[in-house]
């Protein structure tokens, strides 16, 4: 078996969001080559405790995504017969839609061919169940241990999803999820992807949920995640289409329904959502964001500001930020 390799060069501040935005189009088990250094639990995941000194940081970051090539020379994305042109044509298309947002970097790519390695599972011996606070977060390949049986239990696949609940931005927004959550609470996630935020929401006692997302996947994504932690259909409703733009989105979705609005997205996409989203709050409804930047973290308190939102808390972890807000 071979592979068609497409590597992209970039920033590091980039490397989520094209991750994440590639998959919509079926590239997925993104290898990531940076000078970053390892967290504390990452070298626990990976069974590493002390590193060699590396090369300083410089920002720049490589990801590469892979094709399965057919005996036939042939390639396929998401069970459709496509080539290397096509693949390329797509992956500069979301680059550049991507530009118009944040800073990406050079953003050029290359393409080669590797032998037979199997990229889309091996990294799986490196993702290993972990804990946010009390939360036990697993892939379907571990078990419980008999001493966690007690836990909340959240079950996620990264290789079927868009995020497992690893990064901070996600922790933050479950930190914050938790304080205001009532059995009462009519939810949106706004840029659902795996569904994880609202899922956890509808664990913590949340009413029901809604979930935008510019990516059809997301529908699949949810479903089976919803399927394997219990959440019964008729409590998370998944619409696809962009809120921000899309009045029809935004119809659908509903005005002054919600008591907790939620978006984990970036900074550059929290400014121009925040003052159509507060139409979708109820009078004293919560808003919930994260995805931002510790630099970007005085831009969105003062969208928050000039959408007539009150700040209550700014939280952090890592370099990441969250800004939870109160409609008035």
């Amino acid at each position: 078996m071979k592979w068609v390799k497409f590597r992209i060069k970039t920033i590091t501040d980039a490397e989520d969001i094209i991750i994440s935005t590639l998959y919509d189009i079926g590239l997925e088990g993104a290898q990531i080559e940076d000078k970053i250094p390892l967290t504390a639990l990452e070298k626990e995941q990976m069974f590493v405790d002390i590193l060699p000194e590396g090369p300083a940081d410089d920002g720049i970051a490589y990801l590469s995504f892979f094709v399965e090539k057919k005996e036939d020379g042939s390639l396929e994305v998401q069970g459709q017969p496509t080539d290397v042109e096509s693949i390329l044509a797509d992956v500069r298309r979301e680059l550049e839609d991507l530009k118009v947002f944040c800073d990406i970097g050079e953003g050029t790519i290359e393409v080669d061919e590797t032998e037979d390695i199997d990229w889309i599972n091996n990294w799986k011996q490196y993702f290993h169940q972990f804990y946010i606070d009390d939360i036990l977060v697993i892939p379907s390949w571990e078990d419980v241990k008999p001493e966690d049986t007690d836990r909340m239990v959240l079950h996620i696949d990264p290789g079927t999803a868009f995020g497992t609940g690893m990064h901070e931005t996600t922790q933050l927004c479950i930190r914050q999820l938790r304080k205001y959550i009532t059995s009462d609470t009519e939810l949106l996630d706004v840029g659902t992807g795996s569904g994880i935020l609202a899922i956890l929401s509808l664990m913590f006692g949340a009413k029901h949920a809604v979930g935008t997302d510019l990516d059809i996947c997301a529908v699949e994504a949810v479903e089976q995640n919803c399927q394997v932690n219990g959440i019964a259909p008729e409590q998370f409703e998944m619409m696809i289409g962009n809120i921000i733009t899309d009045k029809e989105v935004q119809d659908r979705v509903g005005y002054e329904c919600y008591d907790i609005v939620v978006a984990n997205i970036l900074a550059d996409v929290l400014v121009p959502l925040t003052p159509v989203i507060v139409n979708q709050l109820k009078k004293g409804g919560i808003y919930i964001t994260s995805g931002i930047i510790d630099d970007k973290e005085q831009t969105v308190v003062e969208a928050v500001k000039a959408a007539g939102l009150e700040v209550l808390e700014v939280t952090y972890q890592g370099e990441w930020v969250s800004v939870t807000a109160r409609k008035v």
